[in-house]
């Protein structure tokens, strides 16, 4: 279970609900008297319904599916889907090279890029390739040209990136090694969220912006192995805390995390941070 059986937030939830039928009940017994032959079995009956109040709000703590919290006034929505039914731009991360070839070495076709690519995309690879090459980025957004690769695209982006598609952000966030394998140190993601904020607030125009919980997956965040998604998704709210990002409303930031690692997220934890991230 994510949430412990002796949990401080479902504690204070359940000594709120004690309270109030405590009150209740108190108010009632100045009025009507128990017979002696049943204060026993009262209270048997009464310790069962507090055992089973409390076993109900743990059950519903470990069963949560969606939570919603406010950072500096922006309402932020932590959830379980799928991004590509989600309303608003959603973000895709990409390598640093906007690679799109989905052969299962490049790009996973599991991954979210190579969902994207396959079933989501609007139009043909060839022409997102060449809208990609010919948009004017803004200056220091490409690192490097003509990069030496044996496979993928020769142009090097900065991390944090943003290319807008449709209703899709596809941003650079992976390095990749000479095995083609997604990696960031821990100071490298931080900053790829850091940049990511940032070009979010130049873009989006007061719309919805829908994230996963980025790293999660094949990317491997080199020296944390051990790195969990709930440990990935408090870095992604922290940063957007202290970056100069907030949507205005109606505009909302919701983070989906995939139907599979939902259990391995304590959202009762984050609802319980509130403004305190």
């Amino acid at each position: 279970m994510k949430v412990n059986l002796i949990n401080k937030q479902v504690c204070e939830s359940f000594l709120k609900i004690a309270a109030g039928i405590g009150t209740a009940l108190s108010t009632f017994l100045l009025f009507v008297d128990i017979p002696k032959d049943w204060k026993i079995r009262s209270f048997i009956v009464f310790s069962v319904v507090l055992v089973s109040i409390y076993l109900v709000i743990w059950w519903r703590a470990n069963n949560l599916k969606q939570v919603t919290i406010k950072i500096d006034g922006t309402t932020v929505t932590v959830k379980s889907g799928d991004i590509f039914k989600e309303l608003g731009l959603k973000a895709i991360a990409f390598n640093e090279y906007f690679d799109t070839v989905v052969d299962n070495n490049l790009i996973s076709e599991r991954s979210l890029n190579g969902m994207f690519l396959k079933s989501k995309l609007n139009g043909t690879i060839e022409k997102l390739d060449a809208e990609i090459e010919k948009f004017p980025f803004e200056e220091g957004e490409v690192l490097q040209r003509e990069v030496p690769r044996a496979v993928g695209k020769s142009v090097k982006f900065k991390l944090g990136t943003i290319f807008v598609k449709d209703d899709f952000l596809l941003t650079a966030m992976s390095k990749f090694d000479d095995s083609n394998r997604a990696n960031l140190t821990m100071p490298e993601y931080l900053e790829f969220l850091i940049n990511f904020w940032d070009q979010v607030n130049k873009i989006y125009a007061q719309r919805s912006v829908v994230t996963p919980i980025f790293g999660s997956g094949i990317t491997r965040i080199l020296g944390h192995r051990n790195i969990t998604d709930e440990d990935l998704l408090k870095i992604m709210l922290w940063t957007f805390r202290i970056s100069e990002m907030r949507f205005k409303y109606p505009a909302t930031l919701t983070i989906v995390v995939h139907e599979d690692k939902i259990d391995q997220v304590n959202l009762l934890d984050l609802k319980a941070l509130r403004n305190g991230v």
